[in-house]
């Protein structure tokens, strides 16, 4: 009969899977999305994007290349067969820039919340409105994720979002079997909040993307992480907008910004195809 282990040999990461020593990455039952950058993946515990969490990425302002950085997750949910929803971006979608990303855009679920409904029921044009709360808003994303019918989920959060809210998400998220982000902005870093993962974004470059690892299971990434997007402007194109942001610089802009801005597509306002076959919910 074998005497049982020493205690001094026993480590603690062999205890349990929640377990992990401070050098480490946090070990993680399931295996995550691949982030489709190799680099990315080997930074995060379980070599992806987490299930069963929420994935926090903070922004100074949408269009960085967020999308980008996330669409090959989305495009591999959607080949499992599985339905991406994207919860009230802050502009109209462009259909063509999703497609050029890999992603099916008759699979997707767009759902925008109304800030406002009419107090006639009727609903007649021109009557008064009432504001919605904000909790009836987040009610939706709370009750998607803790659905089952999902694959995948985007958010857009409002600002300013209070600690209790984002730990009301996570924990929805726990029933969720598939990776789930939440888009908030930058200075949002500062408050506390129960994502195990936050990531902050900011523009490096034409088609760069500079990654700072704020909060994850396992030791702080001291340096950002650099990494090169898909590029989504042509070679002209991408040309025009260096040397446009080269002007801009004199005026107090940055490469960064400038270039970050141009580069991402799939966000519109007014120009170019918007994104006409998905299906929309408006939720009042």
């Amino acid at each position: 009969m074998s005497s049982p282990p020493a205690f001094d040999r026993l480590h603690p990461e062999t205890l349990h899977p929640a377990l992990w020593r401070g050098h480490q990455l946090g070990r993680h039952g399931v295996q995550g999305v691949a982030t489709g950058f190799a680099a990315l993946d080997a930074q995060l515990p379980g070599g992806g994007w987490p299930r069963r969490a929420l994935s926090e990425l903070l922004l100074a302002h949408p269009g960085l290349g967020e999308i980008r950085l996330i669409a090959p997750a989305l495009a591999a949910v959607q080949q499992a067969d599985r339905v991406v929803m994207l919860f009230d971006p802050p502009a109209a979608l462009s259909g063509w820039a999703l497609a050029d990303m890999g992603l099916d855009v008759e699979r997707l679920l767009l759902i925008q919340t109304a800030t406002h409904v009419p107090v006639d029921p009727a609903g007649r044009p021109g009557g008064p409105l009432r504001p919605v709360e904000l909790k009836a808003r987040l009610w939706a994303l709370e009750q998607a994720l803790k659905s089952g019918h999902v694959g995948a989920v985007l958010a857009w959060l409002p600002p300013c979002l209070s600690p209790d809210r984002v730990r009301r998400l996570q924990l929805a998220a726990q029933a969720h079997d598939g990776p789930a982000f939440v888009l908030r902005e930058a200075a949002a870093q500062g408050q506390p909040s129960a994502s195990p993962l936050r990531l902050g974004l900011r523009a490096a470059g034409v088609d760069q993307l500079a990654i700072s690892v704020f909060k994850r299971r396992g030791p702080p990434l001291l340096q950002p992480l650099h990494l090169r997007l898909p590029p989504m402007l042509s070679v002209v194109a991408a040309r025009r907008a260096v040397a446009g942001s080269s002007g801009a610089a004199v005026a107090g802009s940055s490469v960064g910004a400038v270039s970050g801005t141009a580069s991402e597509a799939a966000l519109r306002s007014s120009d170019g195809p918007r994104l006409a076959s998905a299906t929309f919910v408006n939720l009042a």
